[in-house]
């Protein structure tokens, strides 16, 4: 490591770091993606960081750190502060080399996170309702048991580990020009931004957070924009980065760009539908940026950062739900009908031929303002999309049904 007021991290490091990460951990695939480069304007290559075995970039520094540790380090046991990848990446491997784990993370951690850290053997802390929380608590308890801390992201070697996904995306797609990598604390795109940059000096760097976690995007423009409470994007929600990672951020990237949660969830959902993988929110903040920015990318030959797949289910279902909403596909619409036996089987008879299949229908008579002798109701059909819908509604009036979509 080279030696300074704040020690910085160099190619040399990121390279030793992926001779000792060689056989461990996957070489994840980076693939292009004809229909998102169709749909961004740039030529778009994915980083399937969500394929490792415990569905994050984060095994790589992990490792990285505890291989260096000495005999002594390893038997007192290391500690980690984690919402949950780091916690994984740190659990899986420590198991596997006999190193004793303890793991903190706030309360708000996600159950699926959670419980696979538990299932690495790790003995999992919950504590704070913000990672700052959990992280105070953990340094705390590092200091009193004798723990080695390993940081999730201001830590050279850590830095160094995550560097390798660089040194792969350049072997396996030399052409690309641009690079895309989500930010939170500063470590992924600080070791990627290292090494890109020693390997190909005119490649840009360019870093994404979300809206509600802005702290790098803040180092970057010298900005003030505060931090909420929660994202979608919970593996980025850190509020300040590190002090070895914000001098790599506010000098070496070509940009910090930013997305809301609406744009994440729809990068959720494309990546879901065109490419067949699952990722988190923040892993498909790349995604999101790419979509929103598109035209300053236009031609170029983007490398995407998919850096993990560990989403909740139900959050994954409603994401599906609301997209299919937002796209047209699900929709809700609201009938005036005559209260007569066999208005409903009408209605839905006529809905059936136009390719309208019902999912959930509420037939409305007391709580309405309408004359006692007609009805309200509320249908929530799946569809091919909004000319869809507009077709339906168009053939329903015809028929002599008064009918709006509400939702």
């Amino acid at each position: 490591m080279t030696t300074s007021a704040i020690p910085t991290l160099t190619l040399d490091d990121i390279r030793a770091a992926s001779q000792r990460l060689r056989g461990e951990i996957i070489d994840t695939p980076c693939m292009p993606s004809r229909t998102l480069s169709a749909m961004t304007g740039c030529e778009v290559f994915l980083k399937f960081e969500n394929l490792q075995f415990t569905a994050s970039f984060k095994e790589r520094g992990a490792l990285n750190k505890m291989a260096q540790l000495t005999a002594a380090e390893r038997a007192s046991g290391v500690l980690a502060v984690s919402a949950g990848n780091h916690a994984q990446g740190v659990a899986y491997h420590a198991q596997r080399m006999g190193i004793p784990a303890t793991i903190v993370m706030p309360r708000f951690a996600p159950a699926v996170k959670v419980e696979r850290t538990r299932g690495f053997g790790a003995n999992v802390v919950l504590e704070g309702e913000t990672f700052d929380d959990a992280r105070q608590h953990g340094l705390a308890l590092a200091v009193q048991r004798g723990l080695t801390l390993v940081h999730p992201y201001d830590d050279l070697d850590v830095m160094a580990g995550q560097g390798t996904i660089a040194l792969e995306m350049l072997t396996q797609q030399p052409t690309i020009d641009t690079l895309v990598v989500p930010i939170g604390g500063g470590g992924l795109i600080s070791g990627i931004a290292t090494a890109a940059r020693a390997v190909r000096p005119g490649i840009e760097v360019i870093g994404v957070q979300t809206e509600r976690f802005p702290a790098a995007w803040n180092v970057r423009h010298a900005g003030s924009r505060e931090s909420d409470r929660a994202t979608i994007a919970d593996g980025i929600a850190v509020k300040a980065p590190g002090t070895l990672t914000a001098p790599v951020i506010r000098d070496a990237l070509s940009d910090v760009w930013l997305v809301s949660e609406g744009d994440i969830e729809q990068a959720i959902l494309l990546l879901l539908e065109i490419e067949k993988t699952v990722v988190e929110g923040a892993g498909a903040v790349t995604l999101a940026a790419v979509l929103q920015h598109g035209a300053q990318l236009k031609g170029r030959k983007v490398g995407l950062v998919l850096s993990g797949g560990n989403i909740e289910p139900l959050v994954l279902a409603e994401i599906i739900e609301r997209g299919m909403v937002r796209s047209g596909r699900l929709a809700r619409l609201r009938l005036d009908v005559r209260d007569v036996p066999g208005a409903l089987a009408d209605m839905a008879t006529l809905l059936g031929k136009l390719g309208a299949n019902i999912d959930e229908v509420q037939h409305q008579r007391a709580f309405s303002s309408l004359s006692v002798e007609r009805a309200q109701i509320e249908v929530v059909v799946q569809t091919r999309g909004v000319a869809h819908i507009e077709t339906i509604l168009t053939a329903m009036r015809a028929e002599g049904y008064r009918a709006e979509r509400v939702g």
